[in-house]
Formats: structure tokens, C-alpha cells, sequence
């Protein structure tokens, strides 16, 4: 059985719909996943990329884009009051509900659904209480052990290249946003592809490439 690592951040809609569509999508394979919140702002800053929604012609089309995939795939999506938002309240008190500060697919359900169905404040205090109030976490998701092990998450998966969300890592290999969920499902099938020796210098292969644009200095 292949385990999948899920790094999330319950800011993406993109996280959100990858994480609706994963069951349908992998149906009829052995895996088992493993979620991971991180913050993506961290990520962002650690590339040194900006955010999507920091560019405000790409921002538009995202939230196009992934209102009509959710209309086409019949998934409740309804934007937050205010998009984006501060995640850390949720990523924390997603981390907190698992002594190891990993919290199992109702938890990651809960969030998800708290900030994309309904379309009220995804980070109003009194909604992040009641939330809190209803998963019940065994930690408290303020203290210095839930902030390191989110901390953790977002250093295992800087070192793993994972660069935004929704990603998915399996055997070393990173699948990155909601479109790679047929190419994972071919690598967990064993596609010729994308398995075997050859695959891997393939899939190694592209660190070599030649890019035709200088490097920019520090």
C-alpha cells in the first residue's frame, strides 16, 4: 500500500476541490493518505513567488476557474466573506487535533467546508471558536508544540520541493495541484511512464535542462 502525503492549506480552493475529488479519483487503488496542513504564505515567500491573489488579473480568473470546475464537478463552493484570509487559526487547530499533528480526513473536511460552503468569515473569531468547540482538539492549538509541528510540516515539505497547494508526495515524488490527480493515479498504477528506471531518470532529468534566462543575483 502506497502512502500519499497531502499538504494542504485550507486557504487554496484549489486544496479544497483536490481534496473532493480524491477519493473518485484514486477510487479502486491502494493508498493511504496522510494530511499535512502547511501555510502556504510560507511556501510563497520561501520561492519567492507571489501569492495568486496578489496578482489581480490572475486572482479573477482563479476564482472563475474554480467556481466553474465546482459547478461542473457538483461541489458546494461558496467563496468566504473575504478571500484571502488569514489561515493560521485554522491550519493550527487542524495540527491540534492529533497528538502527532496530523489530523485524519473529517477534521480536514470540517475546515475545508467551514471556509468554502456557506460564504460567511472564514477567520471570524466566534466561527473559529465554535469550530474549535466542535472538533475538540487534544491540544491547544495556540501553544508552542502545535506551532512547531506546523512549522515541521512546512520544513519537510520545503525540503521535499513541495512549492504550493494542494501537493501530493509519494515514494519521493511530488504531484503538484488539482490537474496532477490523473498523473498521480497513473504513477500509482504503475504506468510505464512514470515507473520504473528509466521513469525515474526521466522524472530526474529535468533538473538538467539549460534555461535560456540568467539566473537573477541576490
Amino acid at each position: 500500500m502506497k502512502q500519499i502525503t497531502f499538504y494542504l492549506d485550507f486557504i487554496s480552493p484549489y486544496a479544497y476541490l483536490a481534496f473532493e475529488a480524491l477519493p473518485a479519483a484514486l477510487q479502486d487503488l491502494s493508498y493511504h493518505v496522510v494530511y499535512k496542513p502547511v501555510f502556504l504564505g510560507g511556501l510563497l515567500k520561501h520561492n519567492a513567488v507571489l501569492g495568486p491573489a496578489e496578482v489581480p488579473p490572475k486572482r479573477a480568473w482563479i476564482y472563475r476557474h474554480v467556481q466553474w470546475l465546482a459547478q461542473r464537478d457538483g461541489v458546494a463552493l461558496d467563496f468566504p466573506a473575504a478571500h484571502p484570509f488569514n489561515p493560521l487559526g485554522l491550519l493550527r487547530l487542524a495540527v491540534a487535533c492529533d497528538a502527532q499533528g496530523l489530523p485524519n480526513r473529517y477534521v480536514c473536511e470540517t475546515l475545508f467546508r467551514h471556509v468554502w460552503v456557506g460564504g460567511a468569515d472564514a477567520a471570524n473569531p466566534q466561527r473559529l471558536a465554535d469550530v474549535t468547540q466542535a472538533l475538540a482538539p487534544v491540544q491547544e492549538p495556540g501553544s508552542a508544540e502545535v506551532k512547531a509541528q506546523l512549522k515541521a510540516h512546512a520544513d519537510e515539505a520545503i525540503a521535499r520541493d513541495v512549492f504550493g497547494v494542494p501537493s501530493f508526495e509519494v515514494d519521493g515524488k511530488v504531484f503538484w495541484g488539482l490537474d496532477a490527480l490523473p498523473m498521480l493515479r497513473a504513477y500509482l498504477d504503475g504506468d510505464a511512464s512514470l515507473v520504473g528506471s528509466e521513469a525515474d531518470t526521466r522524472w530526474d532529468r529535468v533538473h538538467a535542462w539549460p534555461s535560456g534566462i540568467p539566473a537573477r543575483s541576490a
